[in-house]
């Protein structure tokens, strides 16, 4: 997909949804940031132009799909269509201005040569999903299962679940958080690829 594919598809998702206050302002920062040209990564899953927002959408996508699956037509009682939209399409606004270009040697063909890649430079080192919050709350307000479902949906993989029960509490007390932690790490491993 093109680039210009891939926004108008976030903003269809976005405007489709999406009405609380704020929600538009949000949107104007997004535009003003680098999120629809962001890398999801440097190395790993969409790291490509593009790919922070081709990213939100397959969330999006796996997260609507798992609450079809395990809640079937009737999953809207469980959680709107808003706060799904919410969760999935700003969950990683902490990667927002965060990849610079740089490069580095790779050796092609027995020859040393210069190419381009993603470097790692956070001017707002908050944490991950906890920075997500952060950034979404300057512009609405979150619902307590939003806030944790975008805090948490990195699972065991956050640094703050070690030697603690906090993710299975809230796992546990929150199925929605655990049903969004599994789509991003299905569009992430199952979705998306990583560019060499």
């Amino acid at each position: 997909m093109e680039l210009e594919e891939i926004k108008q598809e976030f903003l269809d998702i976005f405007y489709d949804n999406i009405e609380r206050d704020g929600a538009e302002e949000l949107l104007n920062y997004l535009e003003k940031s680098d999120f629809f040209t962001a890398p999801a990564s440097g190395r790993r899953h969409s790291n490509f132009e593009g790919g922070l927002c081709f990213h939100s959408i397959n969330v999006y996508k796996r997260f609507v799909r798992l609450l079809e699956m395990e809640y079937g037509d009737k999953w809207q009682e469980k959680i709107s269509p808003e706060s799904v939209a919410i969760i999935a399409l700003l969950h990683d606004l902490c990667k927002v201005n965060t990849y610079t270009v740089d490069m580095k040697n790779v050796k092609v063909d027995g020859q040393w040569v210069q190419k381009p890649y993603y470097k790692y430079c956070d001017t707002l080192p908050y944490g991950h999903g906890e920075k997500s919050v952060y950034m979404i709350s300057g512009f609405m307000k979150l619902t307590r299962e939003e806030a944790l479902a975008i805090n948490w949906h990195m699972g065991c993989f956050d640094p703050r679940s070690a030697n603690s029960n906090v993710l299975s509490d809230v796992f546990y007390k929150y199925p929605i958080v655990y049903l969004f932690h599994i789509a991003d790490y299905m569009a992430s491993y199952l979705d998306e690829k990583v560019e060499e």
